[in-house]
């Protein structure tokens, strides 16, 4: 069984609540359906019931057992507007702002609604920026308890492939910090770590990733990175983690251990963390395209409670792999 189809199995298993804001596009549309017929998830679809049911009819699809809430009309818009205002009352939100907010933009509606435990998580993104998907994550659910930094990954699945894990491995952070400092960066390798584990349900290898292996280089970038593995090394002493490391020195185990020899992470390594944002995130996009890798992401972690961002570039399948892997990221977090 593939990482998607193991993924989804595990969803089935522990059925969560994922909310689809963007039901103007009809990629989600298309997801809903699949989600369903494989019985991934349950679904909360936002819009007014009628325009959705009549978009879904034009294509020939049935959304007509699917959960469909419209904020317009919800007997629970009152709560909700409290739970925003609760969450925002330190900028000085209102009462008449709160509403405003949430009949005017569903990806705020859809986060207030995991703030009040009629979700357990959110997908979004085939049609909004990746900042706009995570704004309303950070001002209402915040962050989760021991975490000091939110960062975006992408799981890649790269087929006929002899290294990562089978092929698979987790790029991060390739959606959101444009450019950490060495604390930040350690913090997203042991944060990333968790992920691969959690995901993929194996060890895993971390290389902190530079244009330098082990001193072939000076520049304050490798310096950068360099601190970035001594502190990550010090604050998750049981992570299999070391750098810096060339991404072929990194994955390629010939050249891993000629350019670092003895090492158990040159070679070997399954989860890539960039140093730049530029760097992962151009990184993933090579990989996707060139090798045709699947690629699910931005995948936040760090966040209080599952909140994902799609590539606007993203498939409606796509769409239900990232559902799935919201709903087994939910039940984690009980």
């Amino acid at each position: 069984m593939n990482f998607i189809e193991t993924i989804k199995e595990r969803a089935r298993k522990d059925r969560k609540t994922i909310v689809l804001p963007e039901t103007n596009d009809i990629r989600t549309i298309q997801a809903a359906v699949k989600i369903m017929e494989e019985d991934i998830a349950e679904l909360v679809l936002l819009g007014n019931r009628d325009k959705v049911l009549g978009k879904a009819a034009k294509y020939g699809y049935d959304l007509s057992e699917v959960t469909i809430v419209d904020p317009e009309k919800t007997a629970k818009l009152d709560e909700y507007i409290e739970v925003l205002v609760e969450a925002r009352k330190s900028k000085g939100m209102t009462y008449e702002e709160a509403k405003k907010i949430l009949l005017s933009d569903y990806l705020y509606f859809g986060v207030v609604m995991v703030k009040a435990g009629d979700a357990d998580g959110m997908v979004a993104g085939a049609c909004h920026a990746t900042a706009d998907v995570l704004r309303p994550s950070l001002q209402i659910l915040k962050t989760a308890p021991g975490t000091k930094l939110v960062s975006a990954i992408f799981v890649m699945v790269v087929p006929n492939c002899e290294y990562g894990s089978n092929g698979i491995f987790i790029f991060g952070d390739a959606g959101l910090n444009q450019n950490p400092n060495a604390e930040e960066l350690a913090h997203i390798a042991g944060t990333t770590a968790y992920s691969f584990e959690l995901l993929v349900q194996q060890d895993p290898y971390v290389a902190m990733i530079s244009h330098s292996t082990k001193g072939s280089a000076k520049h304050p970038d490798v310096d950068k990175v360099v601190e970035a593995t001594r502190l990550a090394k010090e604050m998750y002493p049981e992570i299999k983690l070391d750098g810096e490391y060339q991404v072929d020195a990194a994955i390629v185990p010939s050249i891993g251990q000629f350019k670092a020899p003895g090492s158990e992470i040159a070679g070997n390594a399954n989860v890539l963390i960039f140093p730049t944002l530029d760097a992962g995130n151009n990184g993933y996009k090579l990989v996707q395209r060139l090798a045709k890798a699947e690629a699910y992401g931005p995948l936040t972690q760090g966040i209080a409670k599952p909140v994902n961002d799609l590539s606007r570039g993203c498939s409606a399948e796509d769409i239900v792999g990232v559902v799935a892997i919201t709903a087994v990221q939910a039940s984690a977090q009980r």
